[in-house]
Protein backbone atom coordinates (compact mmCIF):
# COMPACT_ATOMS: atom_id res chain seq x y z
CA UNK A 1 0.00 0.00 0.00
CA UNK A 2 1.41 3.37 -0.97
CA UNK A 3 2.10 6.01 1.66
CA UNK A 4 -0.66 8.34 0.46
CA UNK A 5 -3.49 5.95 1.26
CA UNK A 6 -5.40 5.41 4.48
CA UNK A 7 -6.81 1.89 4.64
CA UNK A 8 -9.28 0.39 7.09
CA UNK A 9 -9.59 -3.39 7.12
CA UNK A 10 -11.94 -5.70 8.95
CA UNK A 11 -9.44 -5.91 11.81
CA UNK A 12 -7.82 -2.49 12.11
CA UNK A 13 -7.29 0.91 10.58
CA UNK A 14 -3.88 2.37 9.74
CA UNK A 15 -3.22 5.99 8.89
CA UNK A 16 -0.61 6.63 6.24
CA UNK A 17 1.26 9.87 5.69
CA UNK A 18 0.73 11.71 2.42
CA UNK A 19 3.29 13.46 0.26
CA UNK A 20 0.53 15.05 -1.82
CA UNK A 21 1.92 13.21 -4.86
CA UNK A 22 -0.66 12.84 -7.62
CA UNK A 23 0.21 9.92 -9.89
CA UNK A 24 -0.37 10.26 -13.57
CA UNK A 25 -2.24 7.02 -14.13
CA UNK A 26 -6.00 6.43 -14.01
CA UNK A 27 -5.83 5.25 -10.39
CA UNK A 28 -4.71 8.71 -9.27
CA UNK A 29 -8.26 10.01 -9.63
CA UNK A 30 -9.76 7.37 -7.32
CA UNK A 31 -10.44 8.76 -3.85
CA UNK A 32 -12.21 5.80 -2.24
CA UNK A 33 -11.69 2.09 -2.89
CA UNK A 34 -13.89 -0.54 -1.26
CA UNK A 35 -12.80 -4.15 -1.71
CA UNK A 36 -14.94 -7.15 -0.76
CA UNK A 37 -16.45 -5.41 2.28
CA UNK A 38 -18.71 -7.57 4.44
CA UNK A 39 -20.57 -6.67 7.63
CA UNK A 40 -23.03 -8.49 9.88
CA UNK A 41 -24.55 -8.14 13.34
CA UNK A 42 -24.26 -11.52 14.96
CA UNK A 43 -25.82 -14.01 12.58
CA UNK A 44 -27.70 -11.29 10.66
CA UNK A 45 -25.89 -10.29 7.48
CA UNK A 46 -26.08 -6.61 6.52
CA UNK A 47 -24.08 -6.60 3.29
CA UNK A 48 -21.62 -8.97 1.70
CA UNK A 49 -18.61 -8.77 -0.61
CA UNK A 50 -19.20 -5.19 -1.82
CA UNK A 51 -16.52 -3.71 -4.09
CA UNK A 52 -16.57 -0.29 -5.75
CA UNK A 53 -14.60 2.91 -6.22
CA UNK A 54 -15.51 6.59 -6.03
CA UNK A 55 -13.47 9.15 -7.93
CA UNK A 56 -12.50 12.67 -6.91
CA UNK A 57 -15.24 15.03 -8.04
CA UNK A 58 -17.85 12.25 -8.17
CA UNK A 59 -21.19 12.36 -6.39
CA UNK A 60 -21.94 8.70 -5.63
CA UNK A 61 -25.51 8.11 -4.40
CA UNK A 62 -26.49 5.06 -2.38
CA UNK A 63 -30.19 4.19 -2.45
CA UNK A 64 -32.16 1.21 -1.22
CA UNK A 65 -35.18 0.11 0.82
CA UNK A 66 -35.30 0.82 4.54
CA UNK A 67 -33.20 -1.76 6.34
CA UNK A 68 -31.03 -2.51 3.32
CA UNK A 69 -27.82 -1.58 5.14
CA UNK A 70 -27.09 1.88 3.75
CA UNK A 71 -26.32 3.51 7.12
CA UNK A 72 -24.10 0.64 8.20
CA UNK A 73 -22.19 0.79 4.93
CA UNK A 74 -21.68 4.54 5.34
CA UNK A 75 -20.41 3.99 8.90
CA UNK A 76 -17.86 1.53 7.51
CA UNK A 77 -16.80 4.00 4.82
CA UNK A 78 -16.40 6.74 7.43
CA UNK A 79 -14.41 4.53 9.80
CA UNK A 80 -17.06 4.69 12.50
CA UNK A 81 -17.57 0.93 12.36
CA UNK A 82 -15.16 -1.71 10.98
CA UNK A 83 -15.98 -4.17 8.25
CA UNK A 84 -15.93 -7.82 9.30
CA UNK A 85 -13.77 -8.51 6.26
CA UNK A 86 -12.55 -6.66 3.19
CA UNK A 87 -11.05 -3.18 3.16
CA UNK A 88 -11.78 0.52 2.68
CA UNK A 89 -8.95 2.73 1.40
CA UNK A 90 -8.95 6.53 1.08
CA UNK A 91 -6.41 8.26 -1.17
CA UNK A 92 -5.56 11.65 0.30
CA UNK A 93 -5.53 14.75 -1.88
CA UNK A 94 -2.55 16.35 -0.14
CA UNK A 95 -0.51 16.24 3.05
CA UNK A 96 -2.44 17.44 6.08
CA UNK A 97 -5.84 17.25 4.35
CA UNK A 98 -8.61 15.60 6.35
CA UNK A 99 -9.31 12.08 5.09
CA UNK A 100 -13.06 11.62 5.62
CA UNK A 101 -15.86 13.95 6.69
CA UNK A 102 -19.05 12.30 7.98
CA UNK A 103 -22.62 13.48 8.51
CA UNK A 104 -24.65 10.88 10.45
CA UNK A 105 -28.36 10.43 9.89
CA UNK A 106 -29.19 12.28 13.13
CA UNK A 107 -26.55 14.94 13.80
CA UNK A 108 -26.56 16.37 17.32
CA UNK A 109 -24.80 19.46 18.66
CA UNK A 110 -24.72 21.33 21.96
CA UNK A 111 -27.80 23.53 22.06
CA UNK A 112 -26.06 26.34 23.96
CA UNK A 113 -23.25 26.75 21.43
CA UNK A 114 -23.59 29.18 18.57
CA UNK A 115 -23.26 27.95 15.00
CA UNK A 116 -19.79 29.49 14.76
CA UNK A 117 -18.77 28.10 18.17
CA UNK A 118 -19.74 24.63 17.01
CA UNK A 119 -17.52 24.67 13.92
CA UNK A 120 -14.70 26.32 15.87
CA UNK A 121 -14.90 23.47 18.38
CA UNK A 122 -14.49 20.86 15.62
CA UNK A 123 -11.74 22.90 13.95
CA UNK A 124 -9.52 22.33 17.00
CA UNK A 125 -9.13 18.70 15.98
CA UNK A 126 -8.06 19.48 12.40
CA UNK A 127 -4.57 20.54 11.43
CA UNK A 128 -4.33 23.93 9.80
CA UNK A 129 -8.02 24.82 10.18
CA UNK A 130 -8.56 28.23 11.78
CA UNK A 131 -11.18 30.93 12.06
CA UNK A 132 -10.87 31.93 8.40
CA UNK A 133 -11.76 28.44 7.22
CA UNK A 134 -14.63 28.28 9.71
CA UNK A 135 -16.02 31.49 8.18
CA UNK A 136 -15.53 30.13 4.65
CA UNK A 137 -17.34 26.92 5.59
CA UNK A 138 -20.29 28.85 7.05
CA UNK A 139 -20.56 30.74 3.77
CA UNK A 140 -20.20 27.54 1.78
CA UNK A 141 -23.19 25.85 3.43
CA UNK A 142 -25.31 28.99 3.64
CA UNK A 143 -25.13 29.63 7.39
CA UNK A 144 -23.03 32.81 7.46
CA UNK A 145 -26.14 34.88 8.21
CA UNK A 146 -26.95 32.87 11.37
CA UNK A 147 -23.37 32.30 12.58
CA UNK A 148 -24.11 33.74 16.02
CA UNK A 149 -27.45 31.99 16.51
CA UNK A 150 -27.64 29.29 19.19
CA UNK A 151 -27.84 25.76 17.84
CA UNK A 152 -30.91 25.07 19.96
CA UNK A 153 -32.89 27.67 18.01
CA UNK A 154 -32.04 26.33 14.55
CA UNK A 155 -34.64 24.77 12.29
CA UNK A 156 -34.24 21.17 11.22
CA UNK A 157 -32.92 22.28 7.85
CA UNK A 158 -30.34 24.60 9.37
CA UNK A 159 -29.21 21.86 11.75
CA UNK A 160 -28.64 19.62 8.75
CA UNK A 161 -26.63 22.37 7.06
CA UNK A 162 -24.56 22.73 10.22
CA UNK A 163 -23.93 18.99 10.12
CA UNK A 164 -22.87 19.35 6.51
CA UNK A 165 -20.55 22.19 7.54
CA UNK A 166 -18.94 20.00 10.19
CA UNK A 167 -18.52 17.21 7.62
CA UNK A 168 -16.79 19.40 5.02
CA UNK A 169 -14.64 21.40 7.45
CA UNK A 170 -10.99 20.83 6.61
CA UNK A 171 -11.69 20.04 2.95
CA UNK A 172 -11.74 16.21 3.29
CA UNK A 173 -10.83 13.92 0.42
CA UNK A 174 -14.06 11.92 0.94
CA UNK A 175 -17.36 13.20 2.34
CA UNK A 176 -19.93 10.64 3.58
CA UNK A 177 -23.48 11.90 4.11
CA UNK A 178 -26.32 9.83 5.57
CA UNK A 179 -29.79 11.12 4.63
CA UNK A 180 -28.82 14.82 4.59
CA UNK A 181 -32.25 15.83 3.24
CA UNK A 182 -34.37 13.75 5.59
CA UNK A 183 -37.43 15.63 6.82
CA UNK A 184 -36.64 18.83 4.91
CA UNK A 185 -38.97 20.76 2.62
CA UNK A 186 -38.33 20.54 -1.16
CA UNK A 187 -36.64 23.95 -1.36
CA UNK A 188 -34.21 23.06 1.44
CA UNK A 189 -33.51 19.65 -0.11
CA UNK A 190 -32.60 21.30 -3.41
CA UNK A 191 -30.43 23.85 -1.64
CA UNK A 192 -28.62 21.16 0.30
CA UNK A 193 -27.97 19.00 -2.77
CA UNK A 194 -26.74 22.03 -4.67
CA UNK A 195 -24.16 22.54 -1.91
CA UNK A 196 -23.26 18.85 -2.09
CA UNK A 197 -22.89 19.09 -5.86
CA UNK A 198 -20.59 22.10 -5.49
CA UNK A 199 -18.56 20.15 -2.96
CA UNK A 200 -18.03 17.35 -5.47
CA UNK A 201 -17.17 19.87 -8.19
CA UNK A 202 -14.44 21.24 -5.92
CA UNK A 203 -12.68 17.87 -5.99
CA UNK A 204 -14.00 15.87 -3.05
CA UNK A 205 -15.50 12.43 -3.55
CA UNK A 206 -19.01 12.53 -2.09
CA UNK A 207 -20.97 9.44 -1.02
CA UNK A 208 -24.56 10.18 -0.04
CA UNK A 209 -27.40 7.89 1.03
CA UNK A 210 -30.82 9.40 0.46
CA UNK A 211 -34.47 8.68 -0.24
CA UNK A 212 -34.73 12.01 -2.08
CA UNK A 213 -34.71 10.38 -5.50
CA UNK A 214 -35.57 13.47 -7.59
CA UNK A 215 -32.58 15.27 -6.09
CA UNK A 216 -30.40 12.20 -6.63
CA UNK A 217 -31.54 11.97 -10.25
CA UNK A 218 -30.70 15.65 -10.80
CA UNK A 219 -27.32 15.79 -9.05
CA UNK A 220 -25.69 12.35 -8.79
CA UNK A 221 -23.05 11.05 -11.17
CA UNK A 222 -23.50 7.44 -10.08
CA UNK A 223 -26.39 5.67 -8.36
CA UNK A 224 -25.87 2.37 -6.56
CA UNK A 225 -29.00 0.45 -5.54
CA UNK A 226 -28.43 -1.69 -2.44
CA UNK A 227 -30.94 -4.43 -1.74
CA UNK A 228 -30.63 -7.54 0.45
CA UNK A 229 -26.97 -6.92 1.08
CA UNK A 230 -25.82 -6.56 -2.53
CA UNK A 231 -25.82 -3.99 -5.31
CA UNK A 232 -28.61 -4.80 -7.76
CA UNK A 233 -27.59 -1.92 -10.04
CA UNK A 234 -24.85 0.71 -10.25
CA UNK A 235 -24.75 3.26 -13.07
CA UNK A 236 -25.45 6.85 -14.06
CA UNK A 237 -29.07 7.93 -13.40
CA UNK A 238 -29.90 8.25 -17.10
CA UNK A 239 -28.50 4.79 -17.80
CA UNK A 240 -30.61 3.25 -15.03
CA UNK A 241 -33.73 4.86 -16.51
CA UNK A 242 -32.90 3.45 -19.93
CA UNK A 243 -32.10 -0.02 -18.62
CA UNK A 244 -35.37 -0.24 -16.65
CA UNK A 245 -37.49 1.59 -19.26
CA UNK A 246 -38.51 4.08 -16.58
CA UNK A 247 -39.47 7.73 -16.77
CA UNK A 248 -37.96 8.65 -13.38
CA UNK A 249 -35.41 7.33 -10.93
CA UNK A 250 -38.23 6.64 -8.47
CA UNK A 251 -39.87 4.30 -10.99
CA UNK A 252 -36.53 2.68 -11.83
CA UNK A 253 -35.81 2.15 -8.13
CA UNK A 254 -39.10 0.36 -7.52
CA UNK A 255 -38.53 -1.90 -10.51
CA UNK A 256 -34.98 -2.73 -9.45
CA UNK A 257 -35.96 -3.73 -5.91
CA UNK A 258 -39.20 -5.37 -7.08
CA UNK A 259 -41.19 -3.46 -4.49
CA UNK A 260 -44.54 -1.76 -4.33
CA UNK A 261 -44.60 1.99 -3.72
CA UNK A 262 -46.10 1.48 -0.27
CA UNK A 263 -43.42 -0.91 0.97
CA UNK A 264 -40.38 1.38 0.80
CA UNK A 265 -39.68 5.04 1.45
CA UNK A 266 -39.49 6.79 -1.91
CA UNK A 267 -39.86 10.54 -2.24
CA UNK A 268 -40.88 10.77 -5.86
CA UNK A 269 -41.89 14.43 -6.05
CA UNK A 270 -42.26 17.60 -4.03
CA UNK A 271 -45.43 16.40 -2.36
CA UNK A 272 -43.77 13.18 -1.25
CA UNK A 273 -40.78 15.10 0.04
CA UNK A 274 -42.97 16.96 2.49
CA UNK A 275 -45.67 14.41 3.19
CA UNK A 276 -43.88 11.07 3.05
CA UNK A 277 -42.57 9.20 6.01
CA UNK A 278 -39.00 9.80 7.06
CA UNK A 279 -36.59 6.92 6.61
CA UNK A 280 -35.69 5.44 9.96
CA UNK A 281 -32.54 3.75 11.14
CA UNK A 282 -31.25 1.91 8.14
CA UNK A 283 -29.00 -0.89 9.16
Amino acid sequence: MSDDVTEATGDDAADGESDGDEAGDDASNVALTVSNATRSFGDVGVFSDLSFTVERGELFALVGPNGSGKSTLLEVLAGVRPADSGSVAVSRRAAGVRDVGYLPQRPAFRAGFSVRDTLQFYSQFLDGVGDDEVTETLERVGLAGVADRKVGSLSGGMTRLLGLGQAVLGDPAVVVLDEPGSGLDPAMVERLFSVVGELAASGSAVVVASHELPAIEAHADTVAVLDRGSFVARDAPASLLTATESSSLSEAFLRLVEADAGSVTVRADAAAATGGTEGGGDR
